[in-house]
């Protein structure tokens, strides 16, 4: 298997995919500058990993072998980092107690873990635990992830499964490895991590696809089923609606629930379950409406592109602003400027 891997290091290929990851990332537009940052170095983690892997077992170099054997434990805190900072205001405390703690462990793991399998079995641990914290995070619903952009935190509770699920599969993957060189079965050590390079391979293929799809920006969509309100529910909504109106806030590409939250001087909770019993939609869609208006007398006017009035409306993407604009007037953008220029009427 050795020989294999030298000649088709599967390690250096995850090396490389996880490096052109981490590098869009960096320049992903996410809305939170330090979100970007922990994705970015949880996908360098993997690249440096990958590569010292594949040294070691594809071309027989093993000096680096105590790094990375403890790499790893940088992982699941840097990834749960990520989430972490849509759902407050700071997050360098949060960082330096987590990341503290992991170059803490590191830096005892001479002497407190003198058997590598037993700083392995702690990887696995690692793993496992800020698995479960992403999982309880994405059961506090997407109101929790209140820094996020409107819109950003339905597909943001997505991915947060996502990386709980990559958490368990390299706390598996990673403990089998483990055991297998301390029985020394390295046959089946090789390959689980043949197996491992492929299938982190294909994953990271489809991050890469997912984030230069997106165009480093993020845009999802979620229904919402309209309940009964109150009356201090329809009072909050017209404050919102003032407030919308008033300072074209809704123009503001960086516009979060907890930023409008403020400004209304409520919790974001409460705006969201008062547009949510007022509007049956949720704060993200309540939003676009009033861009979506501002758009359509843009359109009207005919005297900028599409594209611009898309720009000049406050959204970042064209495919959720024709998403958008067909689900709220019934036809494209183009398709309207031409009925109002023709001055059909139902448009």
């Amino acid at each position: 298997m050795q020989g294999n891997l030298a000649v088709f290091p599967l390690p250096m290929l995850t090396f490389l995919l996880s490096g052109v990851a981490a590098g869009l990332l960096w320049r992903m537009d996410l809305g939170r500058v330090a979100a970007t940052r922990f994705f970015a170095a949880f996908f360098l983690v993997l690249a440096l990993g990958s590569f010292m892997v594949g040294l070691r077992f594809g071309y027989g170099v093993d000096t680096l072998v105590p790094v990375q054997r403890a790499l790893p434990l940088f992982a699941g805190p840097l990834l749960w980092l990520g989430f972490a900072s849509f759902t407050r205001d700071r997050i360098a405390d949060l960082a330096l107690w987590h990341l503290g703690a992991t170059v803490g462990i590191i830096a005892v793991a001479p002497w407190g873990f003198p058997d590598l399998l037993d700083l392995d079995l702690i990887v696995g641990a690692s793993y496992v635990i800020y698995a479960v914290a992403l999982l309880w995070m994405w059961s506090r619903g997407a109101n929790h992830l209140s820094h996020a952009r409107m819109g950003d935190a339905v597909l943001l509770r997505r991915w947060m499964l996502a990386g709980m699920a990559l958490l368990l599969v390299f706390a598996l993957a990673d403990t089998a490895i483990a055991l297998s060189f301390a029985a020394r079965r390295s046959g089946d050590a090789m390959a689980v991590i043949s197996a491992g390079a492929v299938v982190m391979a294909f994953g990271l293929i489809a991050v890469i696809v997912a984030v230069s799809k997106g165009g480093g920006r993020m845009t999802a969509q979620v229904t919402v089923v309209k309940t009964a309100s109150d009356p201090e529910a329809e009072t909050l909504e017209a404050r919102a609606r003032t407030l919308l109106t008033e300072s074209r806030l809704f123009l503001d590409t960086d516009l979060t629930v907890d930023r409008l939250a403020k400004r209304l001087t409520v919790p974001s909770r409460a705006l969201s379950l008062a547009i949510n019993q007022t509007k049956g939609v949720n704060v993200s869609q309540y939003v676009n409406d009033f861009r979506l208006d501002h758009a359509a007398g843009l359109l009207a006017e005919g005297q900028s592109s599409v594209a611009e009035v898309m720009e000049q409306s406050g959204f970042l993407t064209r495919s959720n602003f024709y998403r958008e604009f067909q689900r709220r007037f019934g036809v494209t953008p183009a398709a309207y400027r031409e009925a109002a220029k023709s001055g059909q009427s139902g448009i």
